[in-house]
């Protein structure tokens, strides 16, 4: 087990463009910048990325996305070649390699397979200039044998690594409680927020508030500290792993 293991997961709406669902190159970047500072600094992190399907949108020639299965498995066979090709460069201008590590539900399903991913994990962590790069198997993955979204996917895997903390970037600063629109910073029980739940999903989004909490949730009642952070605002990634008191996140608190 890799002590202070941070898991960061972005999703599809801080990783490409809201009016057409490409890349969003210099918000990667920014993206890219923080983690590697945070690598250089000697934390040890997993990154979960989103944005397989959004960025392979495009190549498509689709205008939104898609709601059939082989469409969208399609686009993601694309749209992941041309996010790790990305992530690849940008990285390497850190001299930081990155590793791909494509999952479906079917990998954590049973003690022996999982056991397999985490292995895998262990040895990867155990080289500090590598970062693996963590995403659901979306061209291969089928209802049955899909986690449900990528929240979900990284806090299964953060408890499967032994990760201390898990940060949710998302389009938003933090869960915003709905009749002042305010940041709540800190969360002793997650059962109380459920009500500050938005249907805020985007053309481009899976997710959701409330796909997130139900994936918190989980975190917390094992015992994992979870963020939810604004991440087209990645410079705050070192203040929550810090634990700077000016830091802007909701944090919850994860059961003793």
């Amino acid at each position: 087990m890799i002590p202070d293991l941070t898991l960061i997961k972005a999703g599809t709406g801080v990783l490409t463009k809201a009016n057409d669902g490409t890349l969003d190159r210099a918000a990667l970047v920014h993206l890219v910048s923080a983690i590697a500072g945070l690598v250089n600094a000697g934390h040890r992190c997993l990154f979960v990325s989103s944005g397989a399907v959004g960025s392979g949108v495009s190549a498509l020639g689709l205008s939104e996305y898609p709601q059939d299965t082989a469409t969208r498995q399609a686009c993601a066979a694309v749209g992941q070649a041309r996010l790790m090709q990305t992530y690849s460069s940008l990285f390497a201008n850190f001299d930081i390699t990155i590793a791909q590590v494509l999952l479906t539900a079917g990998d954590l399903g049973t003690p022996e397979r999982a056991a397999y991913v985490s292995d895998t994990l262990s040895r990867l962590l155990a080289e500090p200039r590598i970062l693996p790069i963590i995403n659901e198997n979306d061209s291969v993955a089928v209802e049955e044998l899909k986690f449900g979204d990528n929240d979900m996917l990284s806090v299964r895997v953060a408890k499967l690594a032994g990760a201390k903390r898990i940060i949710l970037l998302t389009s938003v600063d933090g869960l915003l409680d709905p009749e002042t629109n305010q940041r709540i910073a800190e969360v002793t029980d997650i059962d109380e927020v459920f009500r500050h739940v938005r249907d805020d999903k985007g053309r481009f989004s899976m997710g959701g508030m409330a796909s997130k909490l139900a994936a918190v949730k989980f975190a917390v009642d094992a015992g994992i500290e979870t963020h939810i952070a604004h991440g087209r605002h990645p410079e705050r990634l070192a203040g929550i792993v810090c634990g700077a008191a000016d830091s802007i996140s909701t944090r919850f608190h994860g059961k003793l």
